[in-house]
């Protein structure tokens, strides 16, 4: 028997604790907004070779950077329970690799606008280079 067996494992507090209060109307709502644009992001981005997101942590100062998938299991998480639990993070990842939320918003935001303009008619009320009046 070594010093190893008898010590007691990590505590991670009762099983009977009571979890975080459910997530408000308003907080649900604001999660399912972020996955429903995390899943465009990632449909614009991912073919460009961005693998996720990059989230700056305020427990330890540090950036996270966080993979497609892993960031909708966070969020999913965050509906059903309340919270997310703690992940490993990539293996020395590429910081290029990944992008803020605010930058793949924007770029979600240029992609539509450029969409919006070569729709017919999509021209915000610009006339078109071939709508002339002769």
């Amino acid at each position: 028997m070594s010093s190893w067996d008898d010590a007691s494992g990590p505590d991670f507090g009762s099983a009977d604790q009571p979890g975080p209060p459910p997530l408000t109307m308003e907080e649900r709502a604001g999660v399912l907004d972020d996955l429903a644009e995390l899943e465009v992001f990632r449909t614009l981005l991912e073919p460009t070779g961005i693998k996720g997101i990059v989230v700056d942590c305020p427990d330890c100062d540090e950036e996270h950077h966080v993979d497609w998938a892993l960031m909708q299991a966070n969020l999913r998480q965050l509906l059903e329970e309340g919270q997310t639990g703690r992940h490993e993070p990539p293996f020395d990842p590429d910081p290029d690799d990944y992008v803020s939320w605010d930058y793949a918003s924007g770029y979600a935001d240029g992609i539509a606008a450029m969409a919006e303009r070569e729709e017919p008619g999509g021209d915000g009320g610009r006339a078109g280079k071939h709508a002339r009046d002769d």
